[in-house]
């Protein structure tokens, strides 16, 4: 039964609310916590369990990191890289264009920066060379250096990696193994197929990170010691949040900590690029995803390949300022070639039918910088997963987007088993792939049917999910306060979202281009203000503007409006309904 009894709101969605299971676990956390029906509704819904709150309310990474030698190669890696520093051996990263591959490869520089050594850093252009190592790339580095560290990438990289004649390769990456492994002296990956899976949910970041940590508890047993690790969360947060890794376990405790650390502004490179984003509070979950990690991807996507891990390692003020304005314009060049593409990809798509286990189209000629975000999109506006594909001289490449529950990589990596992809991998939330334009129809529906078999498409496409109702007074800074302890929220953990019923509308104003500022009561003294971005995209902006007295169930998220030096309670509205529809 739809929450409120909302089948369509003016958005066109179906809300839906708490289970009664989960409204009967939230009854019982507020019984034995005393925390408010709100904060336990939150709980519930994410499975803690009484005995967990206080544990989970304050995680710390000291319980929940694992011990770097769980992971194989774990210890052989670090012996290697240990040697190439003690003996003052040439060190090259091989790192991707994303986010993880980026921060990955900050980590390395910034730690043997801080131990007096230089390392070379190489990503490979996205439209030249593609994803990965390459034959020729790998060759001539391995003719210049002696190591070889691959970073958030290399576990397919067979052919690749065996082209690195007479330097030793290090693999440090997080996307789903073959049955065999690349001929090296390390591939160090939490979703080999040799491995246990526990760990299957570490993006590439924390991969590196824990071989640091192993790195520093081999210089403690030889009676030296390694740089200050905690200093570096702030990376490993963005790559965790910008990978769509769950929040869950310790990859809670590594966000939660790096947000603290980001706050600080310690790291020039996240400086630069908060200030050119004109971020003016304390960064969340949320502005590692939409805000700083975009602009991190954009060189990758639609500039220069290594801009963006360049920002990440420099420890100089005045180069990161000036490589954060250069991203910031290769941003809003992102932005309107996704426009372009996601509007394409959308009529297409619709065309082909929503209702299905997989949403997918491909054009010619369409960037493949943007492939990802637009599927991305079509993921979230449809709630299944979505492949985007990009066609030119007969083939396509293309990025695909997952739902939780649902395992993209693992399903991409049997097409191309299957042969019907030239080439495919990546891990369970998003995936790549390369296919023959004569295969493409073949391809995407036989993986129409593997995905249908893990669940896909059996939700609503336009469901909206509720925590529960508020009244507007009891939506305060302190309730804010104490949901965000039950954060991080993104990948695996959405935020809170509330309704609040039955609200009279008391203002409204036109702002920016197409947003909407508001306030509205319950007629018993309660007010809460809202905002509403891109309200007038759709008939949510005209219909709160021309309410003409009547009634509104309203749907958002909660959150604090800093203004003035006054904090105060905001709804992000996201959808709204009449109240006696």
């Amino acid at each position: 039964m739809a929450y409120l009894g909302i089948e369509r709101s003016l958005s066109g969605r179906r809300w839906v609310g708490p289970g009664v299971e989960v409204e009967r676990r939230a009854e019982l956390l507020v019984q034995q916590s005393g925390l408010p029906l709100a904060l336990c509704a939150v709980l519930a819904r994410l499975g803690v369990a009484p005995d967990e709150v206080a544990t989970y309310l304050d995680p710390k990474l000291r319980d929940l990191l694992p011990d770097p030698r769980s992971l194989k190669d774990m210890e052989r890696a670090a012996e290697r890289f240990l040697q190439a520093v003690r003996e003052r051996q040439k060190i090259a990263i091989f790192a991707d264009y994303d986010v993880d591959g980026g921060t990955s490869g900050a980590l390395l520089v910034d730690w043997l920066r801080q131990m007096g050594r230089q390392a070379t850093l190489y990503v490979p252009d996205r439209i030249d060379e593609g994803y990965g190592p390459n034959e020729p790339a790998m060759a001539a580095l391995a003719a210049e250096h002696d190591l070889i560290i691959c970073v958030d990438c290399g576990t397919l990289s067979h052919e690749a990696i065996a082209a690195a004649k007479g330097a030793d390769v290090v693999i440090l990456d997080h996307h789903l193994g073959g049955e065999t492994l690349p001929d090296c002296v390390a591939c160090v990956n939490p979703n080999r197929q040799d491995e246990s899976g526990d760990l299957a949910h570490l993006c590439a970041a924390t991969v590196v990170f824990l071989m640091l940590v192993e790195a520093g508890r081999q210089l403690r047993e030889a009676g030296a010691r390694g740089p200050d690790l905690m200093a570096m969360l702030d990376l490993v947060a963005l790559a965790t949040v910008a990978d769509v890794a769950p929040l869950k376990g310790v990859n809670r405790a590594l966000v939660r900590q790096g947000l603290k650390v980001m706050a600080g502004r310690a790291r020039p490179g996240l400086v630069a690029l908060a200030d050119v984003a004109r971020l003016d509070s304390a960064p969340s979950s949320y502005h590692l995803g939409f805000v700083l990690g975009p602009r991190v991807n954009a060189g990758g996507r639609v500039g220069q390949a290594d801009l963006g891990a360049r920002l990440l390692a420099t420890d100089n003020p005045h180069e990161a300022q000036a490589m954060a304005e250069r991203l910031e314009g290769f941003n809003a060049e992102r932005r309107e070639i996704e426009a372009a593409v996601r509007a394409a990809a959308l009529a297409q798509a619709e065309e082909r039918g929503l209702d299905g286990p997989l949403v997918w189209a491909a054009g010619e000629g369409w960037h493949p910088g943007v492939v990802g975000i637009v599927a991305s999109r079509l993921k979230e506006q449809t709630n299944r997963p979505a492949v985007v594909i990009g066609l030119e001289k007969g083939e396509g490449k293309g990025s695909g987007r997952s739902v939780v529950g649902v395992d993209l990589g693992a399903s991409i990596q049997r097409l191309a088993s299957e042969g019907l992809l030239i080439k495919g991998g990546g891990h369970k939330m998003a995936a790549g792939l390369s296919v023959a334009q004569d295969q493409l129809e073949p391809a995407m529906a036989r993986l129409g049917a593997l995905l249908e078999k893990q669940g896909a498409g059996q939700g609503g496409a336009a469901d909206l999910r509720l925590d529960g109702m508020l009244m507007p007074g009891a939506a305060t800074v302190e309730l804010i306060e104490q949901l965000e302890q039950a954060g991080p929220f993104g990948q695996g953990a959405p935020g809170p979202r509330f309704a609040i019923a039955d609200a009279r509308i008391t203002f409204t104003k036109q702002v920016g281009s197409g947003h909407l500022k508001f306030a509205c009561d319950d007629g018993v003294g309660g007010r809460l203000e809202g905002i509403a971005f891109g309200a007038f995209d759709g008939e949510l902006g005209q219909a709160l503007v021309n309410h003409g007295g009547a009634r509104f169930h309203l749907a958002g998220k909660l959150e604090v409006n800093e203004w003035g030096g006054r904090r105060s309670a905001q709804l992000r509205l996201e959808d709204a309904a009449p109240a006696n529809a």
